[in-house]
């Protein structure tokens, strides 16, 4: 079987908004986490890009054990918002992400949010 030449080759490069991925596949969030954990799994090069774990201004343990249930239909889980936090994730995991050739896309979330009344 002859090899694929670079005319036969499918233009996968997509645009969202000032992001240009090289291909479509995006690394779920929370499923990947950080992206790092799976460089021994998958070619994270080969990636458009990692949607990564949510991270929070501050370190959180997330949800109490147990966390996930098996039901007859599937499984159900609550890990809650789990993370180590912005300083930890910038100094040990964004600086792994880095050396890959993919778009990385840091999910941040916030809580605490208290209404003011006047």
């Amino acid at each position: 079987m002859p090899g694929v030449s670079s005319s036969d080759r499918v233009d996968l490069i997509v645009q969202v908004g000032a992001l240009r991925l090289t291909n479509p596949i995006i690394a779920a969030s929370g499923t990947f986490g950080s992206g790092v954990e799976f460089a021994h799994l998958v070619n994270l090069n080969r990636l458009g890009g990692i949607v990564t774990k949510g991270i929070s201004n501050e370190a959180m343990d997330g949800a109490p054990a147990p966390r996930l249930c098996e039901t007859p239909s599937g499984m159900l889980n609550a890990v809650g918002l789990q993370n180590v936090g912005v300083d930890a994730f910038l100094r040990d995991k964004l600086s792994l992400l880095r050396k890959y050739h993919t778009h990385v896309i840091v999910k941040v979330f916030g809580y605490g949010w208290r209404s003011m009344s006047s």
